[in-house]
């Protein structure tokens, strides 16, 4: 029975929101918090942008390691022979990419101005593919922008021409969150049933559907008989209305009518970490989560109303179709109100000690500590936030890959 697997694409679409960004030591994090709810991949980052190499190289370190594991780190490149090369020449440990070409005819007059045509896209994009194989990539995907609005039989053409090639799965792009899930299950359906290779969802969501179009997506792929991978950012984020919602991705194949009893979610999905990432990128990225966000939200099982309260009281199920301890909620924050230490850009090697003994780290020597000191106000420059905890455990324990991704030279 093919499964739905979750390819994770904050650290590329979601940091391309406009007006925000992530820190890099922010995106490892959120790499790491990924692996904890074994999330099947991360869409890391741009092995050909030059401020992204050295976090690239220092997560492919981590890989290496087990600490980011079994988790895949892949990248994403333009379907063009040329960056192909170019990433792996910046990132030699690289394994996992996706390729990316528009493939709708409006994109095609309206992005390449007649510098090619259809046939010239399917062109670039098996190159792309054929150099990737020959770089030794483990797995490739490629992406066909724009698919929504692409010519359903070119798409086929287009993805039949990838599988020719070795492509592992194509990318489903509703870029412009256009579709509905009534002509993306149609469309994704003839693609599998015809073509027979994995597909990818991947939504945006203009109209408010990335989430149901995604799930819709996804039944389609399972329905023709071939492995789904949705594509899923972490509080929604992502360019213009954002893409589909990691969280309410995972509860809807979970717990959507009809899903769970056919559709199998890969089983090392793990929701009970998801308070705590959907929180944390609230905070990377400075914004708020709405207080009727599923599942993570203030009020996702607040109840207020009379009858809902007498319901909720006698049997949850009244009003509660999933359990927040499943989430990783229900334990009370402890806000500190009297002295705080914090870590700072500033900061001494007291203050280091202080925050550090809380968090039960010792170091074995003086020289150490001063090491783990710059490292750490390093990092508040680079996030230009206070560092959380499990950032400062991070600088503590992988001192050598956090220099690394950190380290950027114009």
């Amino acid at each position: 029975m093919p499964k739905i697997y979750i390819v994770d694409v904050t650290n590329r679409d979601g940091v391309q929101t406009a007006r925000l960004g992530l820190a890099k030591l922010e995106k490892t994090i959120i790499n790491i918090y990924l692996n904890q709810m074994g999330i099947f991949q991360s869409e890391a980052g741009f092995p050909v942008t030059r401020h992204e190499i050295n976090y690239l190289n220092a997560n492919l370190q981590l890989v290496k390691k087990g600490i980011l594991s079994p988790i895949r780190i892949s990248g994403w490149l333009r379907a063009i022979k040329e960056d192909v090369i170019e990433a792996f020449k910046n990132v030699p440990e690289l394994e996992h990419v996706n390729l990316s070409i528009s493939t709708s005819k409006q994109m095609i007059v309206g992005k390449f101005q007649g510098k090619r045509d259809f046939s010239g896209v399917i062109s670039d994009m098996t190159s792309a593919v054929d150099e990737a194989k020959n770089l030794e990539a483990k797995t490739i995907g490629v992406n066909a922008e724009d698919a929504s609005r692409t010519d359903i039989g070119n798409l086929i053409e287009f993805c039949l021409a990838a599988k020719e090639h070795g492509a592992d799965r194509v990318r489903y792009c509703d870029t412009l969150g256009y579709d509905t899930p009534f002509t993306i299950y149609e469309r994704v359906y003839q693609i599998a049933s015809k073509v027979k290779i994995p597909l990818e969802l991947h939504c945006h969501n203009d109209l408010g559907m990335a989430v149901a179009c995604s799930i819709a997506g996804a039944k389609a792929a399972v329905d023709a008989g071939v492995d789904a991978y949705i594509n899923t950012t972490i509080n929604g984020m992502g360019e213009r209305s954002g893409n589909a919602d990691l969280i309410s991705v995972l509860l809807a194949c979970k717990y959507g009518a009809g899903m769970a009893e056919k559709y199998q979610l890969d089983e090392k999905i793990d929701l009970s970490k998801s308070w705590k990432t959907a929180h944390y990128a609230s905070f990377a990225f400075r914004v708020p989560i709405p207080i009727n966000q599923v599942g993570v939200g203030a009020n996702a099982f607040a109840h207020s109303s009379g009858i809902h309260v007498d319901g909720a009281l006698k049997d949850r199920r009244n009003y509660e179709l999933y359990d927040f301890e499943e989430l990783g909620r229900g334990d009370p924050e402890i806000i500190e109100t009297g002295r705080m230490i914090i870590l700072g850009e500033y900061s001494g090697i007291k203050g280091l000690r202080n925050i550090y003994g809380k968090l039960e780290v010792e170091f074995k020597d003086e020289k150490e500590a001063r090491k783990i000191l710059e490292l750490a106000r390093y990092a508040n420059v680079h996030t230009q936030k206070p560092l959380t905890d499990d950032e400062l455990l991070f600088i503590a324990k992988y001192p050598e890959e956090a220099r690394l991704l950190m380290t950027v030279t114009p």
